[in-house]
């Protein structure tokens, strides 16, 4: 089916076409997902709140790229938001510690899922470590290397999804792998 014919099914509320969405776009979501945020569940309900912000809004895509990255468009902004509510978490967390009325943090380990598709390492630890100091970069370049180096994307799909220019994506990857470069030696400085 063209894509064309196939928005306009979508925006019918066809269940075929939708059928058809999670079929084509589950997975690949899913996966993007777990490439932000390294934990099962928590990558499931995001791949979730992204289909149902997909079938909320397609009335508003116009069309003006592909149907594809308009998704990724939507699960990265996903992702983003979920990742900005944690830290939130987290540093709220930390000022009741420090003013005395702490809760108790949930101290199991966060990064679940070790076998990640664009990721193979062996030791759990290293996984962990390496999310961390992706969530550690400036939000523009963690979203560029996860989606160039973890997820796979090419430059150019990457330039599409956030819409910055090509240039402009390959020099953001450039400072983020620096930048990670930069605090995976300060930690493996402290560390041993």
């Amino acid at each position: 089916m063209k894509e064309t014919k196939f928005v306009q099914e979508l925006k019918l509320k066809s269940p075929k076409a939708y059928s058809t969405l999670l079929d084509q776009y589950e997975q690949k979501v899913f996966s993007t997902c777990i490439s932000f945020v390294p934990n099962r569940e928590d990558a499931e309900d995001i791949a979730q709140d992204v289909f149902v912000e997909v079938f909320n809004s397609i009335k508003k895509f116009k069309g003006d790229s592909k149907l594809s990255t308009w998704i990724y468009k939507i699960t990265t902004n996903k992702c983003l938001e979920f990742i900005r509510k944690k830290n939130t978490k987290k540093r709220f967390a930390f000022l009741q510690s420090i003013t005395g009325n702490a809760i108790p943090i949930d101290k199991t380990d966060y990064f679940t899922e070790v076998n990640h598709p664009g990721i193979l390492l062996e030791n759990k630890e290293l996984n962990a470590t390496l999310f961390k100091a992706i969530n550690n970069l400036p939000e523009s370049q963690t979203v560029v290397f996860t989606l160039h180096k973890i997820d796979g994307k090419s430059y150019q799909e990457v330039a599409e999804i956030t819409g910055k220019s090509l240039s402009s994506v390959e020099s953001i990857m450039f400072r983020a792998k620096k930048n990670l470069k930069k605090i995976l030696e300060n930690f493996y400085k402290n560390e041993y």
